[in-house]
């Protein structure tokens, strides 16, 4: 810091710190600084050495991303079927006697809120995501934000009674320090192989897909999402700010996350924004209907024409958008809706695309949206909890938090979640891959299963497989 800037600092610290004294209460302190630009997977690779767990958002297409280190506070609800008013209610009653110094109130600066939900919390957990409760968010104790051309950074400290201004002044400023060294780290010989890939039972999936046709021929339930796993053992541990690096750099128009928990870290790159909140301005975008990309220009637009063309596609992608604009016109007002969708071209698939515009009415917040979004017939099926019932009960695995919100929240207002689609679970030098498809009556269990490997191969080839 220069010598006003830290003039700045000590003084709003010196100040928060007197107030939790004085109020004997326990409070957030966060401030929000400009800063010189810093690499943010060097900034995440500092983090592990200080031992604090990491978070990353990126939003390729509006040139944002954050980088957080430590849990400064963190939010989580017990009781799963209310657990987004339980997360809502902790945050505002943190935000409503945070102490916070931010003169910019850009998105992703002061405090912010990153993290998600399981996608199922009436699902037993299983071992595999034993590290992730139905529900957890992290305020970061440091969080570097790269947003409208500038870098910030925030550092929120949860004060208690019993501490001193010069013990949280020294961790403060030692922290910092380390964290904004953009020396690069050595990994000498670092090349991640893929020992072994393990497919968790394709040939049952199949016959679980079947099962579900047989559903739906008999009753009235229109679509079930079902999903699979795979499972890869890697030569060495693999390097959390790497994979995100690749996904960034590979993986264009998507947002790419990464939460650490313990040992483990789920990441990812996925195309489908659940909703986008600015002040009162609401964005939801539906993408449901899947092709490959093409090898020709040629190739390419006729297999985006048979996408947009296909009863089935057509069919699926209409289900989502009418949920979406049925739960935007319980929570807003102004829903704008286009009449047919478009297909968004990424790098290895095509999707048809409708977005959804509305402002938000007064009492509502993100979290409502997400009440009612969640799971979208994309990811679920329809009917919504009939669909649901099924996958509890007939799907092989636990979904964990793959096809579920994942995102973030400030105090400016802003947030926004995605669905943690094109996703792993990385846990040292394995991790856990998963792909789904929406069956339908006349489903045909092959075609859907090379469906999946198509929709595993993002990740795949960040992991170093062809």
């Amino acid at each position: 810091m220069i010598e006003v800037k830290e003039k700045q600092f000590t003084a709003e610290l010196e100040a928060a710190i007197q107030s939790v004294h004085t109020d004997q209460k326990n409070k957030l302190f966060s401030y929000t600084e400009k800063i010189n630009p810093v690499n943010l997977y060097r900034f995440l690779e500092k983090a592990a050495d200080l031992k604090l767990p990491r978070t990353f958002w990126s939003s390729a297409n509006e040139d944002f991303q954050m980088a957080g280190a430590g849990h400064a506070f963190e939010l989580s609800a017990k009781d799963s079927p209310s657990r987004y008013e339980q997360v809502e209610q902790e945050w505002h009653a943190l935000l409503s006697d945070a102490v916070i110094y931010n003169p910019y109130h850009v998105s992703g600066t002061g405090v912010v809120a990153l993290g998600g939900f399981s996608f199922d919390p009436l699902k037993p957990q299983t071992k595999l995501w034993e590290n992730f409760p139905c529900s957890h968010f992290s305020i970061p104790n440091y969080i570097l934000t790269h947003a409208e051309g500038n870098y910030y950074l925030t550092l929120n400290r949860f004060i208690c009674t019993d501490e001193t201004y010069a013990g949280v002044l020294e961790q403060l400023q030692d922290h910092r320090q380390t964290l904004l060294n953009n020396a690069e780290n050595k990994r000498d010989g670092y090349v991640l192989h893929i020992q072994r890939k393990t497919e968790i039972d394709p040939e049952q999936w199949k016959e679980t897909i079947k099962k579900a046709t047989d559903v739906m021929k008999n009753t009235a339930v229109d679509k079930i999402v079902l999903a699979r796993e795979v499972r890869l053992h890697f030569n060495q541990s693999a390097n959390i700010p790497d994979i995100l690096k690749r996904l960034v750099d590979t993986q264009p128009n998507t947002y790419v996350f990464g939460y650490e928990m313990g040992e483990d870290c789920f990441l990812g790159a996925t195309p489908e924004r659940l909703v986008k909140v600015k002040d009162d301005e609401v964005l939801s975008t539906c993408l449901a209907g899947t092709a490959p990309r093409g090898e020709t220009m040629e190739e390419d637009e006729q297999i985006a024409d048979n996408l947009f063309r296909d009863p089935k596609n057509r069919e699926e992608h209409d289900y989502v958008v009418q949920m979406i604009r049925n739960t935007m016109e319980a929570y807003c007002t102004d829903v704008n809706v286009p009449f047919e969708p478009a297909v968004h071209q990424y790098k290895t698939l095509q999707h048809l695309y409708t977005p959804v515009r509305a402002k938000l009415k007064k009492n509502h917040r993100i979290f409502s949206i997400i009440s009612g979004l969640h799971p979208t017939p994309a990811l679920g099926g329809t009917p919504r909890q009939e669909a649901l019932a099924f996958i509890r009960e007939n799907e092989l695995l636990d979904r964990g938090w793959y096809g579920a919100p994942i995102g973030w929240m400030d105090s400016n207002n802003h947030g926004e979640f995605a669905v943690a689609l094109r996703s792993a679970l990385i846990q040292k030098d394995e991790a856990s891959l998963f792909a789904g498809c929406g069956i339908v009556e006349d489903s045909i269990p092959e075609s859907e299963y090379e469906e999946t490997n198509i929709k595993l191969m993002p990740m795949l080839s960040v992991l170093g497989v062809d």
